[in-house]
């Protein structure tokens, strides 16, 4: 059970991963605040160091990890599109990052509570992840 619900756990965060650097990468090129621009240029770098971490723990359970969702990968680019398209501010990128981030801090909390049996190296993880998209969400809120 212990392991079943570790790799359960890694490939959670691992999705998430994905998700998180992926929006970033979206909306990158089109920040005007250079420290905005940091705060999301670090938390994509972070999330990078995430997730060769677990990466690592996936190899060793042979496992590939997981990529996010087509469905809601598709519904966040379309969000972000015509968003962008109808206002390319700081604010309007603010507050699709905020979405995501607290969007990512409910599903992790979810799975930590879903896979009580993993290990704890596996929780410690999931529990930076999270630590990081709050801070992301509480670094950005003067640009909302």
């Amino acid at each position: 059970m212990i392991e079943q619900d570790t790799v359960k756990l890694l490939r959670e965060c691992d999705s998430g991963i994905k998700m998180g650097t992926t929006s970033i990468e979206d909306v990158l090129d089109y920040v005007h605040d250079d420290t905005f621009r940091k705060y999301l240029t670090d938390c994509k770098n972070e999330h990078t160091k995430l997730k060769e971490e677990i990466q690592t723990l996936l190899d060793k359970y042979n496992d590939e990890g997981k990529d996010p969702n087509p469905m809601a990968k598709g519904m966040s680019w379309m969000k972000t599109n015509v968003k962008l398209i109808m206002d390319e501010s700081d604010k309007t990128i603010a507050d699709l990052i905020t979405d995501g981030c607290n969007m990512g801090v409910k599903s992790l909390n979810r799975y930590l509570n879903q896979y009580k049996a993993a290990d704890e190296k596996s929780k410690d993880i999931t529990k930076r992840l999270i630590n990081l998209e709050e801070k992301l969400a509480i670094d950005i809120r003067s640009f909302l």
